[in-house]
């Protein structure tokens, strides 16, 4: 059979006192709900279905895909009423898994051991043990160990409500048993809502058999429902992460301050300090070292590349032996070559560094191509923009641009051309040249400086 799945996503969750939609908050970089939908894709399910509500425009805008399928519940009438607004849409002959968009860290090889258990004759249920199980619905289990029913804290016994088995709402099921239980199911109680957890108790009393299976650890089926909560799962995540890269051969200087907000991938001997903060593709080759609180975003970092603290880098590449920083930002379009060099404070933008070439500090590089070992110094800038149209600048190989320099694009320097410091150059140079448009120095001996009057 076919795999659906169904993500609830309705609710509005007050308790985050915010104007976005709960399971649109951020952990990791990416929507609470947008994991969930991510693992759904990893099942490889032919359909998901997620039920919208409270800032469901929004919620659209944000997970619109080919794959995905909104359903509109514009009254949150219980779980049960939410699954069955999906239920028009589901195959006849399909498993159903239930999600829920605000529980994010839900594994792929929970889910499929979840799934592995359904069929005609048995549902699967998600329970796990808690030593406080204050708010979850308790697992009733018959004489003979079997799972019974779910009865919710509310509507518990004080015996009921010292049971440490619970319902974590994750369960999966076939589209032929839910278009059978939903209609059955009652307002009846304490909430007034249409409990889906109530079909287990059809399910038990029809003869279906409820298999019940345990997540790895408890904050896998942890939901959101305040900034704590969200905080506490965050952490949680990022320290999946941390293990998994030293596992693989990373050394972190400390573990508990990492943040991955999308898919690093390592080779063996990185090593990455305090404070580093990873976003989109970044990928780190064997040897390199990340320097404490640098910010890398869809970079390729290459083989014993050394970039020191406080850098920042997005949408660029890195060939090999490259050093940078500290505070320096590579922003979109950078490319360094082999042995290439960007210093402290140094900009660089839409620029290709040669093999071995430097820019050691102050500088501003940007829409320019740099020769293999030429020299720019400090204070260089490549005027780039005049206002309307960005031009480009050549630096030729060997080329020594001195410090306090402006190349007014475009401009191309010849290979081994010197440009003399606090030059404005906004004409080409020829190759092994000289060129300096400094004023001429002008001293007066003995030159009485202004002061102020004193008053009478």
């Amino acid at each position: 059979m076919s795999l659906e799945v169904v993500v609830l996503a309705a609710g509005q969750g007050t308790r985050m006192r915010s104007s976005l939609p709960k399971v649109l908050h951020p952990l990791a970089g990416k929507p609470l709900a947008g994991h969930v939908v991510d693992t759904a894709r990893a099942l490889e399910a032919e359909k998901i279905h997620l039920v919208i509500g409270h800032g469901g425009e929004k919620v659209k805008a944000a997970l619109a895909a080919e794959d995905v399928h909104f359903v509109v519940q514009s009254e949150q009438l219980g779980t049960g009423h939410a699954v069955d607004h999906a239920v028009p849409a589901l195959a006849p002959d399909s498993v159903v898994l239930i999600l829920y968009g605000d529980v994010p860290l839900i594994r792929q090889a929970t889910l499929e051991q979840l799934l592995s258990q359904v069929s005609e004759q048995q549902m699967g249920l998600l329970t796990v043990m808690l030593a406080d199980p204050q708010g979850y619905g308790r697992i009733l289990r018959d004489p003979s160990g079997e799972v019974a029913a779910i009865v919710e804290q509310k509507d518990a016994t004080p015996e009921q409500l010292d049971i440490q088995e619970v319902n974590t709402g994750i369960l999966a099921v076939t589209s032929s048993q839910l278009r059978r239980w939903l209609p059955k199911l009652s307002n009846n109680n304490a909430q007034g809502e249409y409990y889906l957890t109530d079909i287990i108790g059809l399910a038990y009393q029809e003869g279906v058999r409820i298999a019940s299976v345990q997540p790895s650890c408890p904050e896998e089926v942890e939901g959101v429902n305040n900034r704590l909560q969200l905080a506490a799962l965050e952490r949680a995540y990022q320290s999946w992460q941390a293990e998994e890269l030293m596992m693989a051969g990373v050394t972190l200087a400390d573990p508990a301050r990492i943040d991955i907000r999308g898919q690093l991938q390592t080779a063996r001997d990185v090593f990455i300090d305090v404070g580093c903060v990873f976003e989109g593709q970044v990928e780190i080759s064997e040897g390199a070292e990340i320097g404490p609180y640098c910010v890398l975003k869809n970079a390729r970092i290459g083989p014993g590349v050394k970039i020191a603290s406080h850098s920042v880098l997005e949408d660029c590449e890195l060939e090999g032996d490259n050093q940078v920083g500290p505070f320096a930002r590579l922003r979109p379009g950078t490319h360094l070559e082999v042995q290439a060099k960007v210093g402290n404070f140094v900009e660089t933008k839409q620029a290709h560094v040669g093999q071995g070439a430097k820019i050691n500090h102050l500088s501003y590089v940007g829409d320019a191509w740099v020769g293999a070992r030429a020299n720019i110094g400090a204070g260089t800038i490549t005027c780039n923009y005049d206002g309307v149209n960005k031009h480009s600048t050549h630096i030729g190989a060997g080329a020594f641009v001195g410090s306090n320099s402006s190349l007014v694009a475009p401009v191309h320097i010849g290979a081994g051309a010197t440009i003399g410091a606090g030059s404005t150059i906004a004409g080409d140079v020829p190759e092994q040249s000289l060129a300096v448009t400094r004023a001429k120095q002008i001293q007066k001996a003995n030159w009485p400086r202004p002061a102020k009057k004193v008053s009478e």
